[in-house]
């Protein structure tokens, strides 16, 4: 049965509106993921063939879809509301995500709420630590063997996130073909782990709890980063620690 949803979040981050606006509009591959930046008007296009709802820089921006792509989700909304803090050196900002969920009301809302949690947290690291540096995107996903609940914690094994390690702790994590990551533990519970090292931000999201399989994304700051070399070795190591050649 269709039903509607509703995701708030408000935060503050120590960066001006105006990087907040950036970020949002033309930077979706440093914390979410590679989108055509949106069409600067109200009824202009937006991001996956939405439609811009409200323009108002670097204060408003809304973008609706009521052709999703996929059967699961009917329609979609993505609001922010930023304002200054601190005579403008800070941003308060006011997100809400809607729109309309078809099928398993309650998982789909369940990965919506914690993603949403996962994707502005990452936005803020971005924007706390590489902003405005350019960005190369890759990802790679686990193969069928990772789509249980359990994956998530073997993937920190593989990492070597000691069991107790908890978000702000510097780690050695064991990354592809052996090599060590120095970085920080940005974020960890049982649905996602970050880490930040000093040129990416690399995610690992835990969608074996909705079903799917566990996935990973590459946000590479660094001047020779490689898209293709980044995706390669992560897929390699997914592999290795699903035991899928």
């Amino acid at each position: 049965m269709s039903k509607e949803f509703e995701i708030v979040r408000e935060f503050e981050v120590d960066v001006p509106p105006e990087k907040v606006w950036e970020a949002i509009t033309t930077a979706g591959a440093a914390y979410l993921w590679p989108m055509d930046p949106p069409e600067p008007r109200v009824g202009g296009s937006g991001p996956f063939g939405s439609t811009v709802t409200a323009w108002d820089p670097p204060h408003r921006y809304t973008n609706r879809s009521e052709d999703v792509g996929f059967p699961t989700q009917s329609e979609n909304q993505i609001d922010y509301t930023i304002e200054p803090r601190d005579e403008g050196r800070r941003a308060w900002v006011r997100y809400v995500h809607s729109g309309i969920f078809t099928d398993d009301w309650n998982n789909q809302y369940d990965g919506a709420s914690k993603h949403n949690n996962f994707y502005l947290h990452t936005l803020c690291e971005y924007l706390t630590h590489f902003a405005p540096r350019p960005v190369v995107f890759a990802q790679a996903q686990g193969p069928a063997a990772s789509a249980t609940p359990r994956a998530l914690a073997a993937a920190a094994h593989a990492l070597g996130l000691p069991d107790d390690a908890a978000a702000g702790t510097k780690i050695g994590a064991q990354g592809p073909g052996g090599g060590t990551l120095d970085a920080v533990l940005d974020y960890r519970n049982p649905y996602f782990i970050g880490l930040r090292t000093d040129s990416a931000l690399i995610r690992f999201f835990g969608r074996g709890h909705w079903g799917a399989p566990l996935g990973i994304s590459v946000h590479d700051f660094a001047p020779d980063a490689d898209a293709r070399v980044n995706e390669t070795a992560w897929q390699d190591w997914l592999n290795g620690v699903f035991g899928q050649s």
